[in-house]
C-alpha cells in the first residue's frame, strides 16, 4: 500500500527508502498509540456522519472495521510496517483494503498532525490516571509502614550528621505527604492534557463543516483546544509538562531510594529488607546489594534527561507542525514506563521493609543528639534561648541519658514526632482513590 501522501513511486525508490529508514524510527511508539488512534478515529467517523460528510451506513462500516483492529493487532494480524510510516497510515490503508472507496472518506476534516495529537492526548490522559493509581497505592504502603512503626526512634540528620531525634513514622510520613503533593501535580497535568485538538487538522483548520465540540464529547475531553495553530504549537510544551509532572514523582522516590541505600548499609543498620529483594556479588559471597534502589536513584536522572529531550525538541521551531516533535513521543512513553515501574518497586520495598531496632538504638548512644531538647527545657524554665544554647553547648559532656521513645512522643505540635496526624493522610488517600475514574 502507498503512503497517504505518495503520488508515484518515481525512478529513485532507493532514495525514498533511505529517507524512510531515517525518519521512521518510532514504530514501537505507534504500536502503543494504536488503540487510542482507533478510539479517536471512531469518534471522528461518527461526527462526520452526524454533520452529513459521511452517510450513516458508510460510517457504521468504518466503525465496525476500526473496532476489529485492536484484536487483530493483539493476534499479530495487524502489523504497522515501516513502509507505511505510521499507525495512522496503516489504519487508513486497512480501511481502504477492507471497504474500498468508503475507507478513503475517513480522513476528511483531519490531518495526521491532529491524529497524532489526539492519540497522544488520549494516551497521556490514560497513563497519567494509571500513574496516579500506582502513586496512591505506594502512598498507602508508606502510610501503613509509618503507622506500624510510628514511635520507633530514628536519628534525624542535618549536613549528614546526627541532628535531633526523629522517628521511623516521621521518615515514612514524609514520603506519604510528598507523594500526595505529587498527586496534585499529576492532577494539574491531567487538567492541562484533557483538551481536544482533533479537528485542528494540519494546524489551520478546515473548510469542511466539522463539529469539534462533538468529538470532544465523544472522547470525554473537558474542553476543545480552540486555536488550531496552538494545537500544534502546544505539542512540545505538553510533552515537557507531562514529563515534568512525572519528574516530581521520581524526585520523591529518588530521595526514598537514596535514604534506603544509606540506611540499610552496615554503617547505619537502620532498616532490614527481605533478602530476596537484594542481589549478590560474583566474587564476594557476603554481599547483599540493594540494587533496585540504586537503579531507581539513577532513573531520576534519566527522567530529567527525557524532560530535556522533550523541551529541546519543541524549542526554536516556527509555529506549526515540525518533524522534530516526533522525538517527544518516545520521551513521554519512556518516562511513564520508568515512573510506573519505580512506583511498583517502591511499594514492594515498603511491604518488605522493617526497622533494625538494635541498629537504631545504637544511634542514640551518643547523647549529643538530645542537645537541642536540653536547650528547650531551659527555655521552658525561663531562660533566654541564646543563653540556654550557650550553656548546653559548653557542657555537652554532662548531658544526661534520655529515653528516645519518651522524647519523640513529647513533641506534640502538628507535624512533630508525637503528632504526625497520619489519619489526615489516610483521609486524603481515600478521597483521592474515590475520585479515580
Amino acid at each position: 500500500m502507498a503512503k497517504l501522501w505518495e503520488k508515484s513511486q518515481g525512478k529513485r525508490a532507493d532514495l525514498q527508502a533511505a529517507v524512510n529508514r531515517y525518519i521512521v524510527n518510532d514504530l514501537a511508539a505507534d504500536n502503543i498509540l494504536l488503540p487510542f488512534d482507533v478510539e479517536a478515529s471512531i469518534a471522528h467517523a461518527q461526527m462526520l456522519s452526524e454533520v452529513g460528510l459521511l452517510d450513516t451506513e458508510s460510517a457504521q462500516k468504518i466503525i465496525t472495521q476500526l473496532r476489529r483492529i485492536p484484536e487483530l493487532h493483539a493476534q499479530g494480524k495487524f502489523v504497522i510496517r515501516q513502509e507505511n510510516e505510521d499507525v495512522h497510515t496503516e489504519i487508513e490503508n486497512f480501511l481502504v483494503q477492507e471497504l474500498g472507496d468508503i475507507g478513503k472518506r475517513v480522513h476528511a476534516g483531519r490531518s495526521r498532525n491532529d491524529q497524532v495529537l489526539v492519540a497522544m492526548r488520549l494516551y497521556v490522559r490514560h497513563e497519567l490516571q494509571q500513574t496516579k493509581k500506582l502513586l496512591l497505592a505506594t502512598a498507602d504502603a508508606a502510610l501503613q509502614f509509618a503507622s506500624q512503626f510510628e514511635f520507633v526512634p530514628m536519628p534525624g540528620f542535618s549536613h549528614m550528621q546526627h541532628a535531633m531525634p526523629s522517628s521511623v513514622g516521621q521518615w515514612a510520613g514524609a514520603v506519604v505527604e510528598s507523594l500526595l503533593d505529587d498527586c496534585r501535580v499529576l492532577d494539574s497535568a491531567i487538567a492541562l492534557i484533557n483538551q481536544n485538538p482533533l479537528g485542528s487538522a494540519a494546524g489551520f483548520g478546515t473548510a469542511l463543516p466539522i463539529q469539534r465540540e462533538r468529538t470532544t464529547e465523544l472522547l470525554r475531553f473537558d474542553r476543545v483546544q480552540v486555536n488550531s495553530l496552538y494545537c500544534q504549537n502546544s505539542r512540545g510544551k505538553f510533552d515537557a509538562f507531562t514529563i515534568a509532572a512525572m519528574l516530581q514523582v521520581m524526585l520523591t522516590l529518588g530521595k526514598f531510594a537514596n535514604d534506603l541505600v544509606v540506611f540499610t548499609s552496615k554503617e547505619f543498620s537502620f532498616f532490614k529488607i527481605h533478602p530476596e529483594l537484594t542481589t549478590g556479588s560474583s566474587i564476594m559471597p557476603q554481599k547483599r546489594n540493594l540494587d533496585i534502589m540504586e537503579v531507581l536513584r539513577a532513573n531520576v536522572s534519566m527522567v530529567q534527561a527525557l524532560q530535556l529531550q522533550a523541551q529541546s525538541a519543541g524549542m526554536n521551531l516556527i509555529s506549526g507542525y515540525n518533524k522534530d516533535l516526533q522525538n517527544g513521543k518516545e520521551a513521554v512513553m519512556k518516562t511513564f514506563s520508568i515512573t510506573q515501574e519505580s512506583l511498583r518497586i517502591s511499594a514492594l520495598v515498603l511491604q518488605n521493609l522493617e526497622p533494625d531496632e538494635q541498629g537504631l538504638a545504637r544511634a542514640f548512644e551518643d547523647k549529643e543528639i538530645f542537645a537541642t531538647d536540653f536547650v528547650n527545657e531551659l527555655v521552658l524554665k525561663g531562660a533566654a534561648f541564646r543563653d540556654a544554647y550557650k550553656q548546653v553547648g559548653s557542657n555537652l559532656g554532662a548531658l544526661s541519658k534520655v529515653d528516645p521513645v519518651q522524647n519523640i512522643k513529647s513533641k506534640t505540635h502538628l507535624g512533630a514526632t508525637g503528632n504526625l496526624a497520619l489519619d489526615g493522610y489516610r483521609k486524603s488517600i481515600n478521597e483521592l482513590n474515590a475520585t479515580m475514574k
